[in-house]
């Protein structure tokens, strides 16, 4: 059940919206559909096909829409965080799959030790940037 409000960046309890959730997934453009469902497939996502223009890509339970919807100042404005268990190993196999010699428009970027985590940066190739993570401690 979701019962929040905002004061002062803080949430409290509130009775004004009360509803249960089943997902909340974003939508993500792409450049070329075509090479961004791809790249997300070889970066390990399921993809189902909702329409010509729309897909499901899923790990698990957890997913974003792609869009075949190109808008430059808002693809390079996206950002997507995937918290996952062990970052090393997530690097390690990103990098093993070689998808920047597959896809000359991405970048992958080193692990960085932040205050809070560990953290990798992919930019995908319509210039969505993927940050993937793992907290040292459940953040607050």
């Amino acid at each position: 059940m979701f019962r929040a409000a905002v004061r002062s960046g803080k949430s409290v309890s509130s009775s004004i919206m009360t509803f249960e959730l089943n997902s909340i997934r974003a939508f993500v453009g792409a450049k070329n559909y075509t090479v961004s469902r791809s790249f997300y497939r070889d970066l390990g996502f399921e993809e189902k096909v909702l329409s010509d223009s729309l897909s499901l890509f899923q790990a698990g339970a957890l997913g974003f829409y792609l869009q075949d919807y190109n808008n430059k100042e808002w693809l390079e404005n996206t950002m997507l965080f995937l918290e996952v268990k062990d970052v090393q190993k997530r690097f390690k196999d990103v990098k093993a799959l070689e998808l920047d010699k597959k896809y000359a428009e991405i970048k992958i970027m080193p692990i960085k030790n932040e205050d809070w985590g560990d953290v990798f940066y992919i930019i995908d190739p319509a210039g969505v940037l993927l940050h993937i993570a793992q907290f040292s401690a459940e953040p607050t």
